[in-house]
């Protein structure tokens, strides 16, 4: 069954258990519904309530299929001045298109034919801030990541073992998170050990090679922690929070002599301009993260592109007989 006859099946039954036709189905039923289909993952979903409960916040005497573009503008405009966000203080383009997407996604959903729930969808013509790319700066080099890594190893095993898995499978934090040691497995032939990243972004699965360093470094944490009263199949990898972890590393970071201000998320981004630099291919790398389109994982390449050799590289190798013959007849 795929994602659409899914949500379909969805409605029909959530309609036969109340007993009504779709135009009687409330507000707060469509978000369940839209929410228990969209195949996120829970802190995907917990984001998209929060924003949509924002949003029907801001117009409280409409119900969402009254909602028109004039409404979707209203907000967006509240959001960049300030006055419908949360805090009360004017959003980021990143913040207010994290906003507006779950909305747009919403109404694309619930309008679809098949689903009808909503007559139209206002939100075709409402456009997302242009969000700029920082992903290219926010890396850090191999002296800094071995760094980190010790600092790490010096709080507990675990912490290292996290900061090595973010940084070498290039995961997501809400990924690491939800590794269950069964998630774990190998191929056909026992040569090598898979990662199968359940929820993604998106809702989308993959599998993700580990190496086997980090496969044996697994292995030993796990009869640390093992438990035969368990499951230990089910059971978390790490029994902690995206919040924990964002913690772990930022503080292990912040003693770090950089002022970079180092997130989890910089270890997927190290992650992918470390592999494009020792050679991997983009399809490998966009393998590796999940990305849905080749367009994501080419920002990477362009960093790499610079680090390797730039156009001062190329000017300066041009002139190197006359700079070096300068420096000579200078001493």
């Amino acid at each position: 069954m795929d994602q659409q006859q899914y949500s379909v099946t969805i409605v029909e039954s959530s309609v036969q258990r109340a007993g009504f036709t779709e135009e009687d189905v409330g507000d707060d039923q469509i978000v369940d519904m839209f929410l228990t289909v969209c195949g996120h993952s829970s802190h995907t979903v917990n984001s998209y309530k929060r924003a949509i409960q924002l949003f029907r916040g801001f117009v409280p005497n409409k119900s969402l299929r009254e909602i028109t573009w004039k409404e979707i503008e209203a907000f967006k405009v509240g959001l960049v001045k300030g006055y419908s966000s949360y805090s009360g203080k004017p959003l980021s383009p990143a913040s207010i298109s994290a906003l507006i997407a779950p909305l747009k996604s919403l109404y694309k959903w619930g309008s679809d034919p098949n689903i009808g729930l909503f007559p139209r969808n206002p939100t075709t013509t409402v456009k997302t801030p242009s969000v700029p790319v920082t992903s290219a700066k926010h890396y850090l080099t191999r002296d800094e990541v071995v760094k980190l890594l010790e600092l790490l190893r010096l709080e507990s095993e675990r912490n290292y073992l996290i900061g090595l898995a973010l940084v070498v499978l290039g995961l997501r934090v809400s990924e690491l998170v939800g590794i269950r040691w069964g998630h774990f497995q190998s191929d056909p032939l026992n040569i090598s050990i898979w990662l199968n990243v359940e929820k993604g972004k998106g809702g989308k699965k993959r599998m993700v090679k580990v190496p086997q360093y980090l496969w044996k470094l697994f292995q030993e944490y796990r009869i640390i922690c093992k438990n035969s009263n368990d499951d230990h199949f089910n059971r978390q990898v790490f029994a902690i929070t995206s919040r924990q972890v964002e913690r772990i590393i930022q503080s292990a970071a912040s003693r770090l002599s950089t002022t970079k201000r180092t997130t989890p998320h910089w270890l997927r981004h190290t992650n992918a301009t470390l592999a494009l630099l020792k050679g991997a291919s983009l399809q490998q790398v966009q393998n590796t993260l999940g990305h849905s389109h080749i367009n994501t994982t080419q920002r990477y390449l362009h960093t790499v592109e610079q680090l390797e050799k730039a156009a001062p590289d190329y000017v300066e190798e041009c002139l190197l007989d006359f700079i070096e013959k300068k420096n000579i007849n200078s001493i």
